[in-house]
């Protein structure tokens, strides 16, 4: 087993609207992040994972997920699958939601796309 506590998950933000924890355990087929969503985000536009599958769990707050073709509502307990190159965004205020990745998520596959 491996274990990553609260604390030494690493902190980043993605924009203002949204920061995340990410829990790396050195995996290379999954890898996972809290991310806290408080706005619009990505603030303008679309992104997409070119390579990476992401789940996405709702632990509190609510929101909504856009792609494309779709708008979904979301509230604690939902949970959503994001497939590889999909273009989305997320919108929610205190929005919390869990993100497991396979393979495990990589900064250079994800893409942020111009609106």
């Amino acid at each position: 087993m491996k274990h990553i506590a609260k604390a030494q998950a690493v902190t980043f933000a993605n924009s203002s609207t949204c920061t995340g924890y990410e829990y790396a355990f050195g995996d290379a087929d999954i890898n996972g992040a809290v991310g806290v969503i408080t706005g619009r985000y990505p603030e303008t536009g679309w992104v997409t994972n070119e390579v990476c599958k992401e789940l996405v769990y709702v632990i509190s707050g609510e929101g909504s997920l856009h792609t494309a073709t779709q708008h979904q509502a979301l509230a604690a307990g939902d949970c959503a699958l994001i497939a590889p190159g999909e273009q989305y965004y997320f919108e929610g205020q205190e929005l919390t939601v869990l993100m497991p990745c396979t393979p495990a998520w990589y900064p250079e596959q994800h893409k942020e796309i111009s609106a």
